[in-house]
């Protein structure tokens, strides 16, 4: 089916659309804020949070802007004492089952608690507490991903990424009503299960209810960011790093990925890319090019001198066994003139064809 461009209204303004599109999709092109907690762009809208209901003119109910689809000549208001109103309540009822610190507000986490800049902006509608913890997974020994019942809200964006992303399902939503909670199957642990422990349910998750077990309960305030890229495989997924301390000093406490839509990963990681980063300054780790010596221990060497010993020991072994006892491996990630360069330096001054690139691995 073709898609058609027509124009709807958004708070009296025109704006442009196409048939498929959502108001959520619209409004978010035009810089129109819709709240929501459940939407993930990377997945299929649920309408299951509530918090996006918009006002659509013919409709008699507030209607869910991540799931209701545009059509032509349509007047949508996102902003309304009506909206108002319902958004109180729905947040005075996720508070009323919400673990809250001091000021009766979500409580921070090491992850952005959506619900609690959301409460910050509208007064929710004080309500009494409700008593109905939810089951966690205690036993759960997995070294990197924590689950806490008592920060969920049931939005399920952790369980459909694990399925429409991932394609693993290791968790779900299980239980009825006040008891609903985020399962694995016989509530076994993670390593248990399917789970592949990517992490992505804790970057999809809005409310801090999953969070990493390695970083700290909450980043210093003098912590950076810093764009990077993961260099693990070839694939090549870009990551942010959160560096504390000085640029001479700083150190890595926490890996998280990019905003989806920004990258080619569209804000996924793996397992690898978002927990395996302890190599970075570990006491082990080979920080300048080391020489062996007559000794037959290794010494600290400069880079021409490095480069020249690998060189002669690279001879070496041509003229004694030939060139093709030799090989060459390259990066997927160096530029395609540096790849050139690495295989006219087995081709051309070694004699060999075995080069190979980790990207075909």
């Amino acid at each position: 089916m073709s898609s058609k461009e027509f124009d709807i209204k958004i708070n009296g303004e025109t704006c442009s659309a196409k048939t498929g599109e959502t108001v959520y999709e619209v409004a978010a092109r035009e810089g129109i804020e819709i709240p929501t907690l459940c939407h993930d762009t990377r997945l299929e809208p649920a309408g299951a949070c509530r918090v996006c209901l918009v006002e659509v003119k013919g409709q008699r109910r507030l209607e869910p802007g991540c799931a209701w689809k545009v059509s032509e000549g349509m007047e949508v208001t996102t902003e309304s004492d009506r909206i108002e109103r319902h958004r109180k309540v729905l947040y005075g009822l996720y508070l009323a089952d919400h673990r809250l610190d001091d000021d009766g507000f979500p409580v921070e986490t090491a992850n952005d608690n959506q619900l609690r800049r959301l409460a910050n902006e509208t007064k929710p509608l004080d309500l009494h507490p409700v008593d109905a913890p939810r089951v966690g997974r205690p036993e759960d020994v997995n070294p990197y991903i924590s689950f806490d019942p008592d920060l969920c809200i049931l939005c399920a964006r952790c369980t459909r990424y694990c399925d429409e992303v991932e394609a693993v399902n290791a968790i779900t939503l299980s239980n009825r009503g006040s008891q609903t909670t985020i399962a694995t199957a016989g509530m076994r642990g993670l390593l248990d299960t399917t789970c592949e422990l990517c992490g992505g349910c804790i970057d999809t998750c809005p409310t801090g209810a999953l969070v990493e077990k390695k970083s700290p309960d909450r980043l210093p305030a003098d912590a950076r960011k810093i764009r990077s890229t993961c260099n693990f495989c070839g694939v090549g997924c870009q990551l942010d790093l959160h560096v504390v301390g000085t640029n001479g000093d700083g150190r890595v406490v926490k890996i998280t990925s990019p905003p989806p839509g920004e990258t080619v990963n569209d804000g996924n990681l793996c397992v690898k890319g978002r927990f395996a980063y302890d190599f970075i300054h570990h006491e082990d780790r080979i920080t300048e090019p080391l020489i062996r010596g007559e000794d037959g221990e290794l010494h600290p060497a400069s880079w021409d001198e490095a480069i020249a010993y690998a060189a002669e020991g690279l001879l070496k072994v041509k003229e004694k066994y030939g060139p093709d006892a030799l090989g060459f491996v390259s990066s997927s990630r160096c530029t395609g003139e540096e790849n050139y360069l690495m295989q006219k330096l087995s081709r051309a001054v070694y004699g060999t064809n075995n080069i190979h690139q980790c990207s075909a691995t």
